[in-house]
């Protein structure tokens, strides 16, 4: 492989990574905070990616309109499926998995049914910019820049924030916070939406380069299930670097083999170290 082919790879890579934080971003809310796992994550990354489709394509409303629809519409089924299931099912791991396992496949199939073949997105931001003969697209610019905004609100949100600081408390006592007359329920429902909201966001952030299909969200579940693990599960920092970790590594190797062999490659990878650092890259101190 050539240099130019090399920083080309390595350019496409902070774009996967980038994409990836978002993902996993609202999965370590779920997972991480909540200790919820919820199979459904890749659907509600799919919804995104649709709401992309109806908005831009359809209805023609310009992408920054989808991107807020994506996140509202995906919070919505964040809230009903931690309403009608999930708040029946704190504490019992194991039929968590079965019910939003069953969610997803409900939600795919349905999805399947109305839109069997793959769709296209506008590209919202077309061209590339020329630096140093390396073709650099600004869509990939304004993905990373979004990224880091995304991270940068949810840090805040969730530190220093009277929301945050009681979700954090919750988390940590919440039979202490219930005395204490907060409505504990209210914000397991709140933070699911908005750990759902930003799966929808990554699927709209997605929909441009890859396209929307019911299949959209599959592989991406599986990633950012690796990621929010190699980072930590309660680290955004962590998160953070696991994302690029993750992202920049399955996009080089792949350019060395090929996608199958990167993904094996990473997964390999992945293993290893949590082989030696079980609680992940970064992980919070509990006393």
């Amino acid at each position: 492989m050539s240099a130019s082919s090399l920083i080309t790879q390595m350019i496409n890579g902070v774009n996967q990574a980038s994409v990836l934080l978002i993902a996993a971003l609202g999965l370590i809310i779920i997972f991480g905070l909540m200790g919820v796992i919820n199979m459904a994550h890749g659907e509600l990354i799919m919804i995104g990616g649709f709401c992309a489709y109806i908005f831009s394509n359809v209805l023609h409303f310009p992408f920054a309109v989808a991107v807020v629809f994506s996140f509202l519409v995906t919070a919505v089924v964040g809230v009903l499926i931690e309403v009608l299931v999930i708040k029946r099912l704190y504490a019992k791991p194991t039929e968590t998995i079965l019910a939003t396992y069953g969610i997803s496949m409900i939600i795919s199939e349905i999805a399947r049914l109305k839109w069997p073949l793959a769709q296209n997105v506008n590209m919202p931001i077309p061209g590339t910019a020329k630096v140093a003969g390396i073709s650099i697209p600004f869509y990939n610019m304004f993905v990373l820049l979004f990224a880091f905004a995304v991270l940068s609100f949810t840090i805040f949100l969730f530190k220093k924030t009277k929301f945050g600081k009681k979700v954090n408390a919750i988390t940590q006592n919440r039979q202490m916070v219930e005395c204490l007359g907060i409505n504990t329920a209210k914000y397991d429902t709140l933070t699911f939406a908005y750990g759902a909201g930003l799966a929808g966001i990554a699927g709209c952030i997605l929909a441009p380069t890859v396209g929307v299909s019911y299949q959209m969200g599959a592989a991406y579940l599986t990633n950012s299930f690796l990621t929010v693990v190699l980072g930590g599960v309660e680290s955004m920092i962590g998160l953070a670097a696991s994302s690029a970790i993750f992202g920049e590594g399955k996009t080089v190797l792949a350019g060395f083999s090929n996608d199958c062999m990167a993904k094996i490659m990473m997964c390999l990878v992945v293993v290893a170290i949590i082989r030696f650092k079980p609680e992940g890259l970064f992980h919070k101190e509990r006393r």
